[in-house]
């Protein structure tokens, strides 16, 4: 079986971090040549910047320094040699506020110059998750409940027991209302 690409580079693809970086381009339009990247260049706080030196030509010596991130790393200053690629990582501390610092990269012994942007954002917030509360009234279930219906009746016998004058409509409209309360405390629980 013929991979495209080498076993090595299949195992070691993603690490799953959470490193933000990109790729700058050594030697691709010219010689000496500096291309940096058309985006943004953006990177985490308490995360690595991971800068790739791609070179598409004969070994070149770089120079990348930074003299205004010292808020944001330790990174000064390094000279790289790169021979087919690089990666330079620059740690970024986790308590700064945002802000940005410039990359300074010079090749060809100061020959070629270039300087890239590098905005330090704070990780996005994740929305708070908003748990739906229960309702304050009580969902009817389509049918009335069995101790309203026992105080209709109750009611209905009460008031006949006023114009007609029938004791045992008083008497059976009382053992509504408590049957009913009854019925509703017990199957509570």
């Amino acid at each position: 079986m013929n991979h495209p690409l080498p076993f090595f580079l299949l195992l070691s693809q993603g690490t799953g971090s959470q490193d933000s970086g990109f790729d700058i381009y050594l030697n691709r339009s010219g010689i000496n040549s500096i291309d940096l990247p058309r985006g943004r260049i953006q990177v985490v706080t308490g995360n690595s910047l991971r800068v790739k030196f791609v070179n598409r030509g004969a070994p070149i010596h770089i120079t990348i320094s930074s003299a205004n991130a010292s808020m944001y790393t330790d990174f000064f200053h390094e000279n790289m040699y790169v021979v087919d690629e690089s990666v330079l990582a620059i740690p970024i501390y986790s308590d700064i506020q945002e802000g940005f610092f410039d990359l300074e990269i010079i090749a060809g012994y100061g020959v070629m110059k270039a300087t890239a942007r590098v905005d330090v954002i704070h990780p996005p917030q994740k929305k708070p998750i908003i748990l739906e509360e229960s309702p304050v009234q009580p969902v009817s279930r389509g049918r009335p409940h069995l101790l309203m219906v026992m105080l209709g009746i109750a009611l209905i016998l009460y008031t006949a027991w006023l114009y007609i004058g029938n004791e045992f409509l008083n008497i059976a409209a009382f053992i509504m209302l408590i049957v009913g309360a009854l019925y509703t405390w017990y199957r509570q629980r």
